[in-house]
Formats: C-alpha cells, sequence, structure tokens
C-alpha cells in the first residue's frame, strides 16, 4: 500500500480513453472527464491526497463501512460519489479499481454515440 502521489493520480486518471483534465471550478481543482462528463474531482495539492469518484450506491455504502479512508463525495451527490483520502490505507488495488469503475460508470452513461472506442487510436 503507496501513498499516491498526484502525478501518479493524474497519470492513471488520464490513462483512460478520450479522458481529459480541466479545471472549470478553480484552477487548483483537477476535474478529470469523458465527452464533457467528470469521473474524478481533486485537488492535487492538497495533504492528505483525496479523489472524489463515481461509485455505485450499494458499493458506496459498504465501502464507506468498511474503509475510514471512504466518505461520502465532498460537495457532490453522496448516494453516487465517494472521497477516497489516498493515505496508503487503502490497498492500491483497490483505489486502481476505484478509478477504473467510475470512469466505466460514466462511460456507461453516455449515448453510444459519444462513447469513446477502444479500437480508436484518436481516443487514447
Amino acid at each position: 500500500m503507496d501513498v499516491w502521489t498526484p502525478d501518479r493520480l493524474r497519470r492513471l486518471c488520464l490513462s483512460f480513453p478520450a479522458a481529459v483534465e480541466r479545471f472549470p471550478f478553480s484552477p487548483e481543482i483537477s476535474v478529470f472527464s469523458v465527452a464533457g462528463k467528470m469521473f474524478a474531482v481533486s485537488r492535487l495539492d492538497e495533504q492528505p491526497l483525496a479523489v472524489s469518484l463515481k461509485c455505485a450506491p450499494e458499493e458506496a455504502l459498504h465501502l464507506r463501512d468498511t474503509y475510514p479512508a471512504v466518505a461520502p463525495g465532498y460537495h457532490l451527490n453522496k448516494r453516487h460519489w465517494i472521497t477516497v483520502t489516498l493515505d496508503g490505507s487503502l490497498p492500491d488495488g483497490l483505489t486502481v479499481d476505484l478509478v477504473h469503475e467510475s470512469y466505466d460508470l460514466v462511460v456507461a452513461g453516455l449515448p453510444k454515440h459519444r462513447q469513446p472506442r477502444l479500437d480508436d487510436p484518436s481516443a487514447q
């Protein structure tokens, strides 16, 4: 279990097809999105580093009950978003899985014609 760095989190979020980083709220808040829909939000200069992620409601409840580092989404819909403190207390694989799941949930909610195609090199 490693402590996450801002660069590591940014690289993971930008590794998904058509993922972009924007700053619609303020220059300090990174919003990672796909097709204009956000899947991760973080103040990358914050200590400890934390990221808000979309999550299935049932899983969000389970994660909040199981891990002290997982809280309801900060300034987001508490049912569909969680905020994860990346202090090294969560298994690395779980953190990666939560970011992947957030991206996948957002993509699944997009109309088919707006979903990035994995075989399209311009989506990388």
